[in-house]
């Protein structure tokens, strides 16, 4: 029997020893050019292209992901997202306008399938904190003083991510990510009280329907989650992506708390993949490999997304670590 680097991810997912290799997955990798030594074009300066070259870009943009995918020997692929901000006023660089978004995503889940490398594409459903673009001020005084209005706000996110999720599965997806952070450094943004009416709920519900659609579930978080870990892992969430080791988020510990219950995703820091030095990514990768794939229920990747800063030689040094010890 052939195994196909989706099933990895599958398996892992399921926190069950993967027949091969730990998977790896970025939840938004952006270092294309550094490590295919090609362009690939997207965001703003796609929007700047002809049509004639906006066709063009999409082909030559899906054979370079695909390529470096197989070079980095992704199990799984998160498919190109929509608009998002990483500074007030500043896109993210992993994105395109709408239609051409689903142009660009439907050859890559193509590709995808040909390869046998799982297609992981975002998901709402669940609320978070507010950035400080979106009024961050106002939005804490309203928690206090209209928390009726984020009954509401919670109540139509995740009505919104269940008609998504149901579009989703019909285009032939299985695995989605919902990005909704709850924390900060120092501990979840919401009270006890108010997770319990906010998100652990609406969690529980999203979760469950996915896992009746057939479908696997991911929440990422940044900030520091201890907090919330025993509800994740009570609830029909397959994995958690983060595990956010600059808010203090040792993915050690939290494997021993959740083995077996919640598949973790992470959780080498976006930041030291970026300046190094290598030895130390090395030694970072070892040490998450050596102490968390037993058991299974461990998906290989950085803690975010891995910047297009990122030199190909300092990710390199996952896949060298990777080779070596992660192996079943």
């Amino acid at each position: 029997m052939i195994v196909k680097p989706k099933d990895n991810m599958a398996a892992a997912l399921e926190c069950r020893e993967p027949e091969e290799y730990v998977p790896i997955w970025e939840i938004e990798f952006q270092a294309w050019d550094n490590i295919s030594g090609k362009h690939i074009i997207l965001g703003r300066e796609f929007t700047h292209l002809s049509q004639k070259e906006k066709e063009n870009a999409i082909y030559t943009n899906a054979e370079i992901i695909i390529e470096t995918s197989k070079k980095l020997c992704f199990s799984a692929l998160t498919l190109v997202g929509s608009y998002w901000e990483v500074a007030p006023g500043e896109p993210s660089y992993y994105w395109l306008p709408s239609d051409w978004r689903k142009k660009q995503n439907a050859l890559l889940q193509n590709y995808c399938e040909q390869e046998g490398i799982a297609a992981v594409t975002g998901c709402g459903g669940l609320i978070g904190m507010p950035s400080h673009s979106d009024g961050y001020t106002e939005f804490c005084y309203r928690i206090m003083d209209e928390p009726e209005s984020i009954d509401k706000w919670a109540k139509e996110t995740y009505e919104y991510g269940i008609t998504a999720a149901k579009k989703i599965r019909d285009m032939g997806y299985n695995i989605v990510v919902c990005s909704a952070d709850i924390a900060d450094n120092k501990g979840c943004f919401y009270s006890p009280k108010q997770m319990e009416r906010w998100f652990y709920p609406y969690m529980y519900k999203w979760t469950e329907q996915l896992k009746n659609m057939g479908m696997y579930s991911i929440l990422h978080t940044d900030g520091n989650v201890t907090a919330a870990l025993e509800y994740l892992a009570d609830s029909s969430l397959n994995a958690l992506q983060a595990i956010d080791p600059v808010a203090g988020m040792d993915i050690v510990k939290v494997k021993e708390q959740v083995s077996g219950r919640l598949c973790l995703c992470g959780n080498i820091e976006t930041g030291l993949l970026v300046t190094g030095p290598k030895e130390t990514v090395y030694e970072n990768t070892r040490h998450i490999l050596e102490n968390c794939k037993m058991g299974g229920g461990l998906v290989l990747g950085t803690s975010n997304a891995s910047m297009p800063e990122t030199p190909a030689e300092n990710y390199q040094q996952i896949i060298d670590a990777w080779e070596k010890f992660g192996k079943y």
